[in-house]
């Protein structure tokens, strides 16, 4: 029996592939091909039209990262939006903040949650929790009209085509410093800055975000089966900084658990490399 293998092209040079031992799910929902996989290595992961979404090895880096960096500059955060998310992941990691009194999550496609609750418990789970409200309807929309003012917005989105395309756009940036309030954190997930194309969806982001809100940062971790490993994250905030914010004492008080990040790292997050410096300044 020949070797099965997934792969991805990160370029049209650059070819990312992974052993597999056998497909578990594949489907054609309205608005994505969804499949699962499992393997070996990273155990079992999701793809979205053929692009990794996230796998069971190493989604706590990429999850953490998107979550607690607010929390730890905002540990009074009570109302949260997170568009997006539909593995369930950050959910789960809100979660474990008793504080939370409210969190929205608004995911356009219920099939991916649907797939998720069946074949990803481990990311899942985080829609258990009675705070949580699903809401199965396009983010931008839900923005557009939502009247509340949150501590917190989460966008964990898709890349900037398909279905996620639109929570990459000037409108909705906007609209989600709208829908903040005085105090009010904007995390997103910016995408790569090492490949030209992902570089060029970042810094189109990083411009769309800064204009809609001045304070705009930029941090970094380092994912495995994301296109070339280094990642990036957004924090923009009316009025919060990333560091001079970082409520560090107040954070570790709560006794978190984490498997990637701490407020040693999350200082250590937002020192950028020259490159991604120097192209974030041209924007």
């Amino acid at each position: 029996m020949d070797d099965l293998w997934y792969s991805e092209y990160h370029t049209p040079n650059v070819r990312f592939s992974l052993k597999v031992s056998r497909q578990l799910h594949n489907e054609k929902s309205n608005y994505q091909k969804i499949s699962v996989f499992e393997s070996a290595e990273f155990g079992r992961f999701l793809t979205l039209d053929g692009i990794m979404m996230l796998t069971e090895r190493d989604e706590f880096i990429y999850h953490e990262m998107i979550t607690h960096p607010a929390m730890a500059v905002n540990p009074n955060i009570k109302t949260v939006l997170v568009i997006g998310a539909g593995d369930g992941g950050v959910a789960r990691e809100l979660a474990k903040y008793q504080g939370i009194e409210h969190i929205d999550v608004v995911e356009i496609d219920e099939r991916v949650v649907a797939v998720c609750k069946e074949y990803l418990p481990q990311t899942a789970c985080g829609f258990d929790d009675p705070r949580i409200c699903l809401h199965f309807q396009d983010g931008l929309k839900f923005v557009r009209h939502t009247e509340k003012g949150y501590d917190l917005i989460i966008v964990d989105s898709t890349d900037p085509f398909g279905p996620g395309e639109v929570l990459f756009t000037k409108e909705f940036y906007g609209n989600c410093c709208r829908a903040l309030n005085e105090k009010g954190i904007l995390i997103n997930q910016h995408e790569s800055p090492f490949y030209k194309e992902d570089a060029k969806a970042m810094k189109s982001a990083h411009r769309r975000i800064s204009h809609a809100i001045p304070m705009s940062y930029v941090y970094q971790a380092h994912i495995p089966t994301y296109p070339s490993g280094h990642w990036l994250f957004g924090f923009a905030s009316k009025t919060l900084h990333p560091l001079k914010d970082l409520k560090a004492e107040k954070w570790n008080e709560l006794g978190i658990k984490t498997l990637y990040y701490n407020t040693d790292l999350h200082q250590g997050a937002f020192g950028l490399p020259t490159y991604v410096k120097e192209m974030l300044r041209d924007e």
